[in-house]
C-alpha cells in the first residue's frame, strides 16, 4: 500500500536507509510497518541490497513497483552493513537519515519520536539512537554486549548505554564526515561526540528477528569489536578542534 504523503515532495527531509542481505521474508512486512509509521511528512525509503543470494532483491522490486518513494541500490558483492549504510547515505536526498536493520527487530514505530527528539534538541544534537529494553538476544549475546559496553564506556566516555541498537536518526552531513570503517555503526555515539555534537536516546522495545539467521557471531560481534574499540579510541584522542577562519 502506497503512503500518499510519502512522494508529495521531490526533496523530502527524511531518508530511511536499510542495508539488507538475505532478508527475503522480512523486507515486505517491514516496508508495510514503515508506511504506517511515517505519515506526518514526506520521506524516501532507500534499500541497499548487500549481495543477497535469496529472493530479497526480487521482493524489493515488487514493493518498489507500487511505491515511487522506494529506491533500490545493489552491491554486486557483499560489503557489510557499514558499507551498505554509507552507500544509502551518499545517495540520500534528505537532511536526516533514519537507520534501522532489516530483520524485524527494530520497530519503525519509534522513528517519529526520534525525529521529534532531534528537532527539539536543535542544531547541537547530531544523532538520536534507540536504547533497547527487554532485549530478545540469547543470554550469551547479552553478556557480550554488557561487557563490550563497559569497556567502551571506560575508554570512549561516549555517554551511550546501547550503541548496538540499529535504530538511529542522524544528520546526513554529519554522517558523511564520520570516519568510515567496517563496524562503524557500533561506535557512532563516540564519533558523533568527536565531531562536537550531542547524542540523545529514545527507549525502544526490542523484538525477535522475524525470519532467517543473524549475520553476526562471537568474533565479528565481540572479538573484532574490541579491536575496533582501540582504533576508535585513537581517532578520538587525535581529534583537534577545527580552525575557524573569518575574512579579515
Amino acid at each position: 500500500m502506497t503512503s500518499p504523503i510519502a512522494h508529495a515532495s521531490a526533496a523530502p527531509r527524511l531518508s530511511v536507509i536499510i542495508s539488507v542481505k538475505d532478508e527475503a521474508d522480512n523486507v515486505l512486512p517491514l516496508i508495510e510497518e514503515i508506511d504506517r509509521a511515517l505519515t506526518a511528512e514526506p520521506f524516501e525509503l532507500i534499500f541497499v541490497d548487500d549481495g543477497s543470494t535469496d529472493a530479497t532483491l526480487a521482493n524489493l522490486r515488487t514493493a518498489a513497483a507500487t511505491r515511487p518513494y522506494l529506491r533500490l541500490l545493489v552491491h554486486e558483492k557483499s560489503c557489510g552493513k557499514t558499507a551498505g549504510v554509507d552507500t544509502g547515505a551518499r545517495a540520500a536526498r534528505g537532511d536526516i537519515l533514519l537507520l534501522l536493520d532489516g530483520d524485524g527487530q527494530n520497530n519503525p514505530a519509534y522513528l517519529p519520536e526520534m525525529v521529534r527528539a532531534m528537532d527539539e534538541g536543535g542544531a547541537r544534537v547530531g544523532m538520536v539512537q534507540g536504547e533497547r529494553q527487554g532485549r530478545k538476544d540469547t543470554r550469551f549475546k547479552r553478556y557480550q554486549s554488557r561487557l563490550a559496553n563497559r569497556i567502551r564506556a571506560a575508554l570512549l566516555n561516549d555517554g551511550s548505554r546501547d550503541t548496538g541498537c540499529g535504530l538511529k536518526a542522524v544528520r546526513r552531513d554529519l554522517h558523511l564526515r564520520l570516519p568510515l570503517f567496517d563496524g562503524q555503526h557500533r561506535f557512532m555515539a563516540a564519533l558523533v561526540k568527536r565531531e562536537g555534537y550531542e547524542t540523545r536516546t529514545v527507549k525502544v522495545v526490542d523484538r525477535e528477528r522475524w525470519s532467517g539467521v543473524s549475520k553476526y557471531g562471537f568474533w565479528n560481534r565481540f572479538g573484532v569489536g574490541i579491536l575496533d574499540l582501540f582504533g576508535v579510541w585513537w581517532l578520538v584522542q587525535r581529534r583537534r578542534v577545527p580552525h575557524v577562519v573569518e575574512a579579515g
